[in-house]
């Protein structure tokens, strides 16, 4: 039986001082002056038409990411979360995310998030150190991202550490010693990935040199051991955490839940009964250009249903990057599609070892995990 699933909300900021050569994200640079009260105007305005879509469903879990939303004044980001709060319901225990970056770091500054309600900071510190740094575009030097923990920990309930491996002529030793410095701090989540080269970035024209693929390979394991023996689990491709401090919003998604998006660029997926108690799923996704964005006419992009024979490709994308997965009852109930479509397909799965052979769970083996994208592909038939 279908039921509706939990919902979140993901905010866009899409400002930033300026735009490092290895992201594909919205982002674009900002002004001499934000339109910090426009824009919050906007999201609000925003939400307010989205929140139509949510069936009385309280938030719970919100999460406010960019470009650099740090970039706001906290009284921005408390006028925003007041206007949320002012217009939805939310959980009593509702996980509320800002990304920062080191390099907008103030106390005064950290001290007002957590005022206004901020009970979770992601902290992009990609690296501590200065060469790699300055490779990457970062705005921030080593110190200034050492003392922004510093601060977070202290601060914030629960914060996550960003760190990125494989970069421009970065050492296996290297490596490893950017994960030692974020240990150090006995953060309650670190997300830990491999540098990609997307389509659509400075780096994409202009390859840098990453290292070999046995250096990557290196890092990998010697990095994922060092994570273990300090007491972090690996509960998703990136994402190692202590106990209890997963990131609730992120898990939302990868449970195929729904989440409203707002701001230049947002995408949400919302779901909904229809008269005959079918499952219906729609993803939304918001103009990119903050100039569009502001004009409410033009703000929604666009607008796409997901059909029932998309959506075990559309779940098991997002479900098999947790290294647990999910329930096997997980599947009906948040797709509306009955588990016997695809049960020749998981058989096939299991047979390659690429899947666990359990009835009850959908999971990725470490070998599955491995050949993600192979165990992917099987269900785009």
């Amino acid at each position: 039986m279908s039921q509706l699933p939990p919902l979140s909300l993901y905010v866009h900021i899409p400002w930033c001082v300026r735009k490092c050569p290895y992201c594909d994200f919205n982002s674009h640079a900002a002004p001499e002056q934000l339109p910090e009260a426009v824009y919050v105007d906007t999201l609000l305005d925003d939400l307010e038409t989205e929140l139509v879509l949510a069936e009385g469903r309280p938030l719970e879990s919100i999460f406010i990411g960019g470009g650099t939303p740090s970039l706001f004044s906290a009284s921005a980001i408390d006028r925003l979360l007041k206007g949320i709060s002012g217009r939805s319901p939310l959980a009593k225990d509702i996980e509320i995310t800002l990304e920062a970056n080191p390099g907008t770091f103030e106390q005064a500054r950290f001290e007002a998030y957590r005022a206004a309600g901020i009970n979770r900071l992601s902290i992009g510190v990609q690296s501590f150190n200065a060469e790699h740094l300055q490779r990457l575009g970062r705005i921030h030097n080593p110190d200034e991202a050492l003392h922004a923990i510093e601060a977070a920990v202290a601060l914030f309930p629960r914060v996550n550490i960003d760190l990125m491996h494989g970069l421009p002529n970065q050492s296996v030793d290297q490596a490893l010693d950017d994960l030692k410095q974020a240990l150090a701090f006995d953060p309650g989540h670190l997300s830990w990935y491999q540098l990609t080269i997307e389509p659509n970035t400075e780096f994409h024209a202009r390859p840098p040199q990453l290292p070999v693929d046995e250096a990557l390979w290196a890092i990998q394991e010697q990095g994922q051991s060092l994570l273990d023996s300090a007491g972090y689990t690996q509960y998703e491709i990136s994402a190692y955490s202590r106990p209890g401090q997963q990131a609730r919003h992120n898990i939302n998604y990868w449970q195929f839940g729904d989440y409203l998006g707002i701001g230049a660029g947002a995408h949400g997926k919302i779901s909904h009964l229809d008269p005959n108690g079918q499952l219906q799923i729609h993803r939304r996704h918001k103009q990119r250009q903050p100039k569009g964005y502001l004009d409410p006419q033009r703000r929604l992009a666009g607008e796409e249903a997901i059909m029932p024979e998309d959506r075990a490709f559309e779940f098991m994308l997002n479900a098999l990057r947790l290294t647990q997965g999910v329930s096997s009852d997980l599947f009906e109930t948040r797709t509306g599609v009955s588990l016997s479509r695809i049960e020749a397909l998981l058989q096939q799965a299991r047979q390659r070892e690429l899947m666990v052979n359990d009835t009850n769970k959908l999971a990725p083996t470490p070998l599955g995990r491995l050949f993600l994208n192979d165990l992917l592909a099987l269900f785009l038939d």
